[in-house]
C-alpha cells in the first residue's frame, strides 16, 4: 500500500492526483517547486517501476513541467530524482529564474527555506492545479 515517506509529508502539500503520481508543492516559497511521487510502495529508483509506469512518469513529468512554463513564465526548469534524504521515488521540479537567489546552482542548502503567506500558496496550488486539471490529473 502506498504511503507518502513522512520527510515528504512534512515539507510539502498535497495538490492532487495523476494517473501514476500523486503531485505536491513544497513548503519553501523560495521556488516554484514541486513534486511528484508515484503512488506505488517500496519504489526508490526509475527502474523499480514497470515499462508502463516509467512511461506514465515521463509523461506527468512532461506534463507538469509544461503547466509550470505556462504558469510561472521561468528561465529553466530543473527536474531532479536524488532520494539521498527521502529514499522514496520522488521526482523534483522546480521552476528557476536568473534572478533567483540560488542561480545557477542547485537549490538545496542555497538559501534558508522561506514560508508561503497562505494566499500566495493558495494561489499558487490553483494556477498549477487549473492548468493541468482534466482526464489525467485531479486537484485535491
Amino acid at each position: 500500500m502506498f504511503e507518502l515517506h513522512s520527510r515528504l509529508a512534512a515539507d510539502t502539500l498535497i495538490v492532487g492526483e495523476f494517473e501514476l503520481c500523486q503531485l505536491l508543492i513544497h513548503r519553501d516559497a523560495n521556488y516554484p517547486w514541486f513534486i511528484l511521487v508515484p503512488k506505488k510502495s517500496s519504489v526508490t529508483e526509475v527502474y523499480h517501476l514497470s515499462d508502463e509506469d516509467r512511461m506514465q512518469l515521463m509523461k506527468e513529468s512532461c506534463m507538469l513541467a509544461e503547466a509550470l512554463v505556462d504558469v510561472f513564465s521561468p528561465d529553466k526548469i530543473n527536474i531532479a530524482t536524488l532520494g539521498n534524504m527521502v529514499p522514496q521515488l520522488h521526482i523534483h521540479h522546480v521552476a528557476r529564474y536568473t534572478s533567483d537567489g540560488a542561480w545557477p546552482n542547485p537549490i538545496w542548502g542555497a538559501l534558508p527555506a522561506k514560508q508561503y503567506e497562505k494566499d500566495v500558496l493558495e494561489q499558487r496550488i490553483e494556477s498549477v492545479a487549473s492548468v493541468l486539471v482534466g482526464d489525467d490529473f485531479s486537484a485535491a
